[in-house]
């Protein structure tokens, strides 16, 4: 009995910081990603409503903390650190310069948190790997962080924009949709407004980027059906 109440105190501290880390969660996410049932959801719920945190329920959508509400800084496991050090080699070895500036800044503060056992570890460890990719650490954009901003803001971008198959320049107004990363390039899908159509831009080839003041409608734009399609019409081509 003893070890059952261990585990569902484990699993509830789990629950509420992944509520933390999400504005809205369904219960069936949640059954989800805990294995368990959603009966069992719903009563562990109730039971951090009861110890006092502030859950809000949206009808028909899912659960979300009171805005505000924030927990106490929560200790990480040697291997959770580890996870993290080795993310920051693969980080380090990136071609954009604003994504490590900014990785670099947010594990800085994550490693304030850690233990000073944990933190002795982590430097030992971030000292016996090293990822061979980009070794001779070439920069080649500094626009990864702009554009993340752009797409979950809606903001209208202008690039100069070096074509990759004709090295030829031209100016564009985009509306930027996703990211994803290759061996050597971040590459950006994005709504071209001088062409009508969605497109997609290495970032190494985007010569000037400027934010613009602008913000653009949501598209309704799904990443893995935008990646399927691409299988499809790849796969007929003549």
């Amino acid at each position: 009995m003893a070890d059952m109440e261990i585990s569902r105190l484990s699993r509830l501290t789990a629950i509420l910081t992944y509520l933390q880390s999400r504005r809205l969660v369904t219960a069936t996410a949640l059954a989800e990603k805990f294995n368990i049932s959603v009966r069992t959801v719903y009563r562990d719920i109730r039971a951090l409503e009861s110890a006092g945190v502030p859950i809000l329920t949206e009808e028909g959508k899912g659960y979300m903390l009171m805005e505000g509400y924030t927990l106490p800084p929560l200790m990480l496991t040697e291997p959770e650190a580890n996870a993290l050090i080795t993310a920051e080699q693969l980080v380090l070895r990136n071609k954009d310069a604003s994504f490590v500036q900014h990785y670099t800044e947010a594990i800085t503060k994550i490693r304030s948190l850690l233990r000073y056992s944990t933190k002795d570890k982590a430097e030992l460890l971030a000292g016996r790997i090293q990822i061979r990719q980009n070794s001779t650490g070439d920069i080649t954009s500094n626009f990864l962080s702009a554009i993340q901003l752009s797409i979950t803001n809606f903001t209208v971008l202008k690039i100069e924009y070096k074509s990759v198959e004709t090295a030829q320049t031209s100016f564009r107004e985009i509306e930027s949709l996703a990211l994803y990363s290759t061996q050597e390039n971040w590459i950006l899908i994005a709504w071209c407004r001088m062409r009508k159509e969605l497109r997609s831009f290495r970032l190494d080839h985007i010569q000037k980027l400027e934010v613009k003041a602008e913000k653009f409608q949501p598209h309704d734009f799904d990443l893995e059906k935008h990646f399927e399609e691409c299988r499809k019409n790849f796969s007929t081509d003549p």
